[in-house]
């Protein structure tokens, strides 16, 4: 059965910020399958080797660093999973305390970042499992030291998850929005010792609540690496979305099978740290099942898996370290030095954990502390507050109206008025008794009525008589 995603929006009002969060990080694809032969399913995971992350486990494999994954919860009964949670919380008001009960809109998502992140793999049901075939095994992979032989392995196999569960795509059955939950989410992470923290969510406007300051402010206080998706074209995502956007977050965009920005699961902004793998994926479901899927989704847990690496390798390292230490070894691609599409480059496992790399001053990818003290300063503020007292009327510039007295009308005034009414009631006379005179002389000679005005000369009139 074929399953697409989609992308559902989530207003948040108090902020007036449009927050697309999908749990599937925007339109992820996928495409969910039987359980089979687990061993397929390891075999296929390309991104393993072509990433460079079989070698860098000859140096770490992420032993004794917790990573906490804020989605929409873990399955800890997966069998790839079988060891991997050390704790977890539940954020959204609508799952299990634990972090456990898968919820939102996309409830397996969680599951699938968490398998491709920290997966053990398992043991064969039988002593001698039957060889499933494949189109492109990856080989020796199977028999690496330490591993289990079937299912899905993770980019840190040795380390500890804390599944924060969170309800976001869909309205929560709790009414806690993302602007609650999401916050609520990186601090609680944090108190319980998560050393690296994987955001698989997205946005399509860069812009992030107020709310969500104060709790990046304190992982980054905290020394806590935390990497997010960059968020995929295909679900409408063309520009990086928050969180990926806010300052100091390693920020992951997708490439597809040949190892270029991928056109359906990646999207583009300055603030992209790295690239890696995002189509052709494969994860597990909650009850034991596996899927591919494709999406930033997938990619994040790849990078926040070598970060992981780093920290168990060198547990006095700064975050900011860790995250120069993976941009400045990533293979640099597209235009030359970072941009908007690869960021620093393409994600090289064996590099970050193998290579000498200079100490950095400060994180490469900005400072959430900095970024408020520029940006916020005048929303933090304290208000002017309102004057108490009235405030006095402007002294006015033209005199008050006033009503004029009556006078009584001169004696001059009363003889003028006279004589204006005497003079036309002559006047009238005058030119009635014309009217008279006219009417009788037109009585005596009734020719007068047919004189030509101009001429003064009497028409002729037809009697109708012939000459």
């Amino acid at each position: 059965m074929q399953i697409f995603t989609q992308p559902v929006l989530q207003r948040t009002g108090s902020a007036a910020l449009a927050l697309l969060l999908a749990a599937c990080c925007l339109s992820t694809g996928l495409f969910s399958a039987p359980a089979a032969h687990a061993d397929e399913w390891r075999d296929k995971q390309y991104w393993l080797a072509e990433s460079g992350i079989t070698k860098a486990w000859e140096v770490s494999k992420g032993a004794g660093v917790k990573v906490a994954i804020i989605d929409s919860g873990v399955d800890a009964r997966h069998p790839d999973l079988k060891g991997a949670l050390a704790g977890g919380y539940d954020a959204s008001g609508s799952g299990q305390p634990d972090g456990q009960k898968s919820v939102g809109i996309k409830p397996e998502h969680g599951t699938l970042v968490a398998t491709m992140l920290a997966g053990r793999g398992h043991q064969p049901a039988s002593p001698t499992p039957t060889p499933t075939p494949t189109a492109s095994p990856t080989p020796g992979l199977a028999g690496l030291a330490g591993l289990a032989p079937d299912g899905i392995i993770g980019v840190a196999p040795e380390a500890q998850i804390l599944s924060v569960s969170t309800w976001l795509g869909s309205p929560n059955p709790s009414g806690k929005s993302d602007q609650d939950q999401i916050p609520e989410a990186v601090r609680w992470a944090v108190d319980n010792g998560a050393k690296v923290i994987n955001i698989s969510l997205g946005s399509t406007t860069p812009q992030w609540p107020q709310s969500w300051d104060a709790a990046f402010l304190y992982a980054e206080q905290k020394d806590v690496v935390i990497v997010a998706a960059a968020g995929n074209r295909v679900g409408g995502n063309t520009q990086v979305g928050a969180p990926a956007t806010i300052p100091g977050v390693l920020t992951v965009a997708g490439l597809d099978r040949k190892g270029a920005a991928s056109v359906d699961a990646s999207s583009q902004g300055i603030s992209i740290g790295v690239a890696a793998p995002a189509e052709n994926l494969l994860g597990g479901l909650p009850g034991g099942g596996y899927a591919e899927w494709a999406g930033t989704s997938g990619s994040a847990p790849i990078v926040a898996g070598v970060a992981a690496l780093i920290r168990s390798k060198w547990p006095d390292m700064t975050a900011k370290q860790v995250i120069n230490r993976i941009v400045s070894t990533a293979k640099d691609a597209g235009v030359p030095g970072k941009d908007p599409l690869y960021g620093y480059g393409i994600l090289n496992a064996e590099a970050a954990l193998k290579d000498d790399v200079p100490e950095a001053k400060s994180n490469p990818l900005g400072s959430i502390a900095e970024w408020i003290r520029v940006h916020r300063r005048g929303n933090l503020a304290t208000p002017v507050p309102l004057p108490t007292a009235e405030v006095p009327s402007a002294v006015p510039t033209l005199p008050e109206a006033t009503v004029p007295a009556a006078e009584p009308p001169s004696q001059r005034d009363s003889a003028i008025g006279a004589a204006v009414v005497i003079g036309f009631a002559l006047l009238f006379v005058a030119i009635i008794e014309a009217a008279a005179i006219q009417l009788r002389r037109a009585a005596r000679n009734p020719a007068l009525a047919g004189e030509d005005p101009e001429t003064g000369v009497i028409e002729e009139v037809n009697s109708g008589q012939k000459s």
